[in-house]
This record gives C-alpha cells, structure tokens and sequence, in this order.
C-alpha cells in the first residue's frame, strides 16, 4: 500500500465533510493524482478485507461510512432510539426541490397542493436546502439542494438521482402563485390535518 494511505487515513479520521482530492492534495504536499490513487487503493483495500467501514467517494470529495451490512449495529448504538427524522411532507418537499431546482416556495407549493413555508423552513435548518438567488420575473427567493443532501444520501451529484422527475408535473404547468396567500403553517405545531402538519404526515426516518 502507498506510504501516502497512513497519512490520508488520519485526515480523513477528523473531517466533518467529504474531503475533495485537491484539498488533501494541498495539505500533504502530494499531487491531486498520487492522492486519488492512493484514495481508491485504500477504499479497493477495505472491501477486500471485509471491514466494518468503506471510504466512499460522495458531494466531490472523500469520506468514511460505514457499510450498510452493518447499519443494524451502528443505529442501536448511535441513535438508541432517538432517530432524527422528517415527516412525509418534508421528504416530499426535498424531492421537488431536487427535481425542479432553482425552484420558489410557491412552486413548491403549487406541485404538492399545500403550502410548504414551514416545512422549507426545516430544510433551510437542517442544511439539506439553501437559497440560490431570486426569480427574476417575480423576485421570488429560488432555492436548491445543498452538498449535505447529496451527501446523506450518499449521490456523487445530481446527475446520480433516480428517473422519477417525469412524475412531477412541469413547472409551467402549475400556478406559481396559487398558495402564496395561504398563511405560513408550521410542521411542528400541532396541526389539524389537512395542513401539513403532524396530524396529517406520516414520520420517515432519514
């Protein structure tokens, strides 16, 4: 194995994100292409060892995951029951966000037939959306999905989402400003159904 795999298995043991190629390059004073050889014989040396844990390549850069074969073990330790989760309409949200990004609040809203401000709001929290600019015939804020959504579900990009954007109806095909004056509901009050919220969605673990 290549004298330079101790040294990237340090750094990538402290990273909080996935670590591109060129940074790592940088820090250790290698080239991109000697660490990116370095980084696949590592991750090739891993699966064929049968470890606990993959480096995986994901949202541009490097990081360690581990293996789904064990993801049983890691939840009864980890989250013992505190799962951090996001209700149906959250998840339906994030799915139109990214299908149709850069896309408005009301957008938004007008493909899943309900006003969605406090459940966008929990996206924006939770770091898996961000605001991209403005719509420039309406000065409507667009947003989009961020490096973090890609990374917890684990896509290289965007490129790599599933074919299910034929299933969601064409922006010009839906009135941008058909919920915009619907009040702003928040998912975590308590809600009568019909509104988004909790009495109506069903929880999904993410």
């Amino acid at each position: 194995m290549s004298d330079l795999a101790p040294a990237l298995e340090a750094v990538l043991m402290v990273v909080d994100e996935p670590a591109a190629e060129a940074d790592l390059a940088r820090v250790l004073g290698r080239t991109p292409q000697e660490v990116a050889d370095a980084l696949r014989e590592l991750a090739d040396a891993y699966t064929a060892e049968g470890r606990g844990f993959e480096l995986r390549r994901v949202a541009g850069g490097w990081r360690y995951y581990t293996r789904p074969a064990h993801a049983a073990a890691v939840e009864a330790y980890v989250l013992d029951g505190r799962q951090a989760r996001l209700t149906q309409a959250a998840l339906e949200t994030l799915a139109v966000v990214a299908y149709r990004q850069p896309v408005s609040r009301s957008r938004v809203s007008a493909v899943r037939g309900v006003n969605c401000d406090g459940v966008m709001r929990t996206l924006l929290q939770r770091g898996l959306v961000e605001e991209t600019g403005a719509e420039p015939e309406t000065g409507a804020i667009l947003y989009r999905t961020t490096n973090y959504f890609l990374e917890r579900m684990g896509l290289r990009g965007l490129d790599e989402l599933p074919e299910l954007a034929p299933f969601l109806p064409e922006a010009d095909a839906v009135e941008p400003d058909s919920l915009e004056g619907v009040p702003s509901f928040d998912p975590d009050q308590d809600e009568g159904p019909g509104r988004g919220g909790p009495a109506d969605e069903e929880t999904t673990e993410v």
